[in-house]
């Protein structure tokens, strides 16, 4: 099943998943209201039917009187949850959808972030191909956490030949252990609140520690950012994102 740019064919079952930013409703771009606001149906993925999720709360703080349904999802992190499990869950969000989809039904799925960049919607996607569905799905891109970070902080993220690595510290610190042998290249840490002690140790180890800034829950009223060094001990909340700029930039704090 391929992810296409945005289609406007009428009549033909599709699926569009729809970035909605990390939190602040101001970010929703154009291009998602105008989908969001003439899709048959709007889905947003919760872990309680009679809850909002995140991203339906988002979208409602733009569109106020949109009809949207909630889709169940285990959002448990993956140390918490078996992958059995963890396919059991979308498999039963994909049953679902294909109530929807199978009537020829155009449906927008909103995703925090952007659905392409560690989302629920890829695997709902795959779940979806395993149930023998084959029809279009297509992606609207979302403002991204680690782009709001850069903003909130006066961060650049990337300069001249710089290189740019995206990795996550749910479970350890090695990928991003890794991501650090390269002093010219920029470093954005995902899902890492339960282990911000740990990513502020390995920076430090590294001499990577000066410049690094911090940010959790970004764009919703309890955000926090600022200097790693200075977020305080213990961990965050899932939703924590580093920026770890380049040694050259991190050292003398060029353009911060």
């Amino acid at each position: 099943m391929t992810h296409q740019a945005v289609s406007r064919s009428p009549d033909v079952a599709r699926l569009t998943g729809v970035g909605v930013g990390p939190g602040d409703p101001r970010f929703l771009t154009l291009g998602a209201l105008e989908v969001l606001r003439s899709a048959d149906r709007v889905v947003a993925p919760t872990t309680d039917v009679s809850v909002p999720g995140r991203a339906e709360t988002i979208v409602r703080g733009a569109v106020a009187d949109l009809e949207i349904e909630r889709l169940l999802f285990d959002m448990s992190s993956g140390h918490e949850m078996s992958a059995t499990a963890r396919r059991d869950s979308h498999a039963a969000a994909a049953r679902r959808l294909l109530r929807w989809l199978g009537r020829g039904e155009h449906v927008a799925f909103v995703t925090l972030g952007d659905p392409n960049v560690y989302s629920t919607f890829a695997a709902l996607v795959e779940a979806l191909g395993l149930l023998g569905w084959q029809g279009e799905v297509v992606t609207v891109p979302g403002v991204t956490a680690f782009q709001v970070l850069a903003a909130r902080t006066g961060t650049v993220l990337l300069d001249g030949s710089e290189s740019l690595a995206l990795v996550t510290a749910l479970d350890d610190t090695a990928a991003l252990e890794e991501a650090l042998e390269d002093p010219e290249r920029a470093v954005v840490v995902y899902k890492c609140g339960r282990r911000l002690d740990d990513v502020a140790r390995v920076l430090a180890e590294r001499g990577r520690l000066a410049g690094a800034v911090f940010g959790e829950r970004l764009g919703m009223d309890d955000e926090r950012t600022g200097l790693l060094a200075q977020s305080g001990e213990g961990p965050a909340s899932y939703l924590a994102t580093v920026i770890v700029p380049p040694t050259a930039r991190s050292s003398d704090g060029d353009r911060r």
